[in-house]
């Protein structure tokens, strides 16, 4: 079945950067585009960033646009996402998945930004 585990997460000050990685098995991950996802406490969840099933194509919402960087190995079947120049507003659980999202999610990872 789908298994998504991700990792990084962390406490950070502002400005600061985390590396987040997401080991994903149990489907063709070469096959599909991936995403990483965030929910903020009371908040929806929203996808952040999305990349192409080669990784030739990456796509960001505006509030991470030339901060965060989405990569993947497919090789390792990891996909990664490098967060830089951290916010307050960045503070939430991060997910990956496929894009579209399958039904099972994974437990996330919190990232928590201080100001």
């Amino acid at each position: 079945q789908v298994q998504l585990v991700e990792s990084g997460g962390g406490l950070v000050q502002t400005g600061g950067s985390l590396r987040l990685s997401c080991a994903a098995s149990g489907f063709p991950v070469s096959t599909y585009h991936m995403s990483w996802y965030r929910q903020a406490p009371g908040k929806e969840r929203e996808m952040v960033a999305r990349i192409s099933m080669t990784g030739g194509g990456t796509y960001y919402v505006d509030s991470v646009k030339g901060r965060f960087t989405i990569s993947r190995d497919n090789a390792k079947k990891t996909v990664y996402l490098q967060m830089n120049s951290l916010k307050p507003e960045d503070t939430a659980v991060y997910y990956c998945n496929r894009f579209p999202p399958s039904d099972y999610w994974g437990q996330g990872t919190q990232v928590t930004v201080s100001s």
